[in-house]
C-alpha cells in the first residue's frame, strides 16, 4: 500500500509560538520605550541643575554619567576646546585630579587580597630608601588614609620629580604619632601607590593600565594619553587660559588619571556591586569600602570618604569643606568588627584646569560622575549631585 506524503502546515511554526513571539516583541517594545523614557526623565533632571552650575562658574563643558538600578545614562554638555568649538561627547578625556585616588587605593589593595603586600608593612618594605627613617614608623595603612603624622597636602615647590620626592620623604619630620590625626596629602596617597605598584614588580603606570582599568572595563582611561587618544583629550581652562596638568612628583599616584565620564561610571558600577568582578578584583573593591578612621564629619576609607546614608546636607558639605583638606583633624581609629549600615561613598578631584566629582550610594543603586574642564567650587559639585540624587531617588542630605 502506497502511504501519502503528510501535508506541510499552513503555518511555518504553530499558532501558539507565533502568540508568544507577538508577546515577546511587545515586551521588548515595552521595555525600550520605558528605557526611553527613564533617560528622558534622567535628562530632565541633570540638564538644569548642570546648565545652572556651569552658567554660574562659567564652565566650557562637562560630561555627567548617572547609573540607576544599573543602567548607565550619558549627557554632555559644552565644549571640549573653546578654541576649536569641539563638542563635548562620550569619548571627551577629562582630567581627574584627586579622584584618581579610589583608583590608586583599589590597586593598593588588590596588592593586599593577593599577599604582594600587607597593610600593616611598613613603607620601606618596598621602598628601601626609607629605611630607618621616622616616615617609616607609619604603616601602609596610615599612608592610604592620611594618618602618618602630617605629611602635608603638596610637596613643596623644591620638590621636582619622583627622586626628589623620595629625598624629602626621607627628610621629613612627623608632627604627630601615626594614627591619631588625618591630614589630607598628596604625599601620602603618592607613598601608599609607590609601595603597592612596586610590590607587585611593575611601574606604577604599568600596574594600572594592566591590573585596574582593564578589570572594570574602562577602556579609555590612561595615566599618559597615548597619541591615539589625543585629539579626545579636553583642555582644561583656569580664567580665560587653556591649561593642562603639569608633572610633578607622585603626581601619577595621586592625582594623574585622565578618563571618560563613561568609564569613570564604569568603575562608580563596578563599587557598586563589584560581585561581577574577578574575584581578587572584588575583594579589593570591598576593602576599600571599609572605614578606618573617623575624621570629622567623614569616615575615611581607601581613596573613598563616607557617610552614614542618608547624610544631612550639612555634614556632607562640612566632610567636602577646605578645612577638612587644608589642616590636620582628630582622628578615631573605627574598630573593624563596628556594624557599617547604608552608606554614602564620595571623592573629589581637581587640577589647575579641571573640576571631578562622584559619588554614589550601593543600597539605592545609584551612582553619579561629574567632570569638568574648569576647576569649580566644590560645595557646588556637592551641591549638583545632591539635588540629582534628590530628584532621581527622592533622597538627599
Amino acid at each position: 500500500m502506497r502511504i501519502a506524503a503528510p501535508t506541510p502546515p499552513t503555518h511555518p511554526m504553530p499558532i501558539r509560538y507565533h502568540r508568544i513571539l507577538a508577546r515577546l516583541t511587545g515586551l521588548v517594545l515595552f521595555i525600550s520605550a520605558a528605557h526611553a523614557d527613564e533617560a528622558a526623565r534622567v535628562r530632565a533632571v541633570v540638564a538644569p541643575v548642570v546648565g545652572a552650575v556651569m552658567a554660574k562658574h562659567q564652565i566650557p563643558g562637562m560630561a555627567v554619567a548617572v547609573t540607576l538600578q544599573g543602567r548607565p545614562y550619558l549627557l554632555n554638555f559644552g565644549v571640549a576646546s573653546k578654541e576649536s568649538g569641539q563638542p563635548v561627547t562620550d569619548n571627551t578625556l577629562f582630567e581627574i585630579g584627586s579622584l584618581s585616588k579610589p583608583l590608586t587605593a583599589t590597586l593598593a589593595a588588590y596588592a593586599q587580597v593577593t599577599g604582594k603586600l600587607s597593610f600593616s608593612d611598613h613603607a620601606s618594605k618596598y621602598v628601601p630608601e626609607l629605611r630607618g627613617k621616622p616616615i617609616d614608623r607609619a604603616t601602609l595603612l596610615h599612608l592610604g588614609t592620611y594618618t602618618a603624622g602630617g605629611l602635608p597636602l603638596q610637596f613643596p615647590d623644591a620638590v621636582d620629580g619622583n627622586q626628589a620626592a623620595l629625598a624629602y620623604y626621607a627628610d621629613w619630620v612627623p608632627a604627630a604619632q601615626p594614627g591619631i590625626q588625618r591630614q589630607y596629602s598628596n604625599p601620602s596617597l603618592g607613598l601608599f601607590g609607590l609601595a603597592a605598584s612596586n610590590a607587585l614588580g611593575q611601574g606604577f603606570a604599568g600596574a594600572m593600565e594592566s591590573i585596574v582599568f582593564p578589570a572594570f572595563g574602562m577602556v579609555s582611561t590612561f595615566i599618559n594619553v597615548p597619541e591615539r587618544a589625543a585629539a579626545h583629550y579636553a583642555w582644561g581652562y583656569r580664567g580665560d587660559k587653556a591649561v593642562r596638568v603639569n608633572p610633578g612628583p607622585m603626581d601619577e599616584q595621586a592625582y594623574g588619571v585622565k578618563t571618560t565620564a563613561a568609564d569613570m561610571l564604569r568603575f562608580i558600577q563596578g563599587n557598586i556591586d563589584p560581585g561581577a568582578l574577578p574575584g581578587p578584583m572584588r575583594r579589593a573593591v570591598q576593602l576599600t569600602h571599609v572605614g578606618f578612621f573617623r575624621a570629622g564629619p567623614l569616615v575615611q576609607g581607601l581613596g573613598w570618604e563616607q557617610y552614614a546614608y542618608p547624610p544631612s546636607r550639612e555634614w556632607l558639605l562640612g566632610g567636602n569643606a577646605a578645612e577638612m583638606v587644608l589642616g590636620p583633624q582628630p582622628a578615631q581609629k573605627i574598630q573593624a568588627d563596628s556594624g557599617q549600615g547604608p552608606r554614602l561613598f564620595n571623592k573629589t578631584g581637581s587640577t589647575g584646569g579641571f573640576g571631578a566629582y562622584a559619588l554614589f550610594v550601593p543600597t539605592e543603586n545609584f551612582g553619579i560622575v561629574m567632570l569638568a574642564n574648569k576647576n569649580y567650587p566644590i560645595p557646588a559639585r556637592v551641591e549638583a549631585s545632591s539635588a540629582i540624587l534628590k530628584a532621581l531617588i527622592g533622597k538627599a542630605p
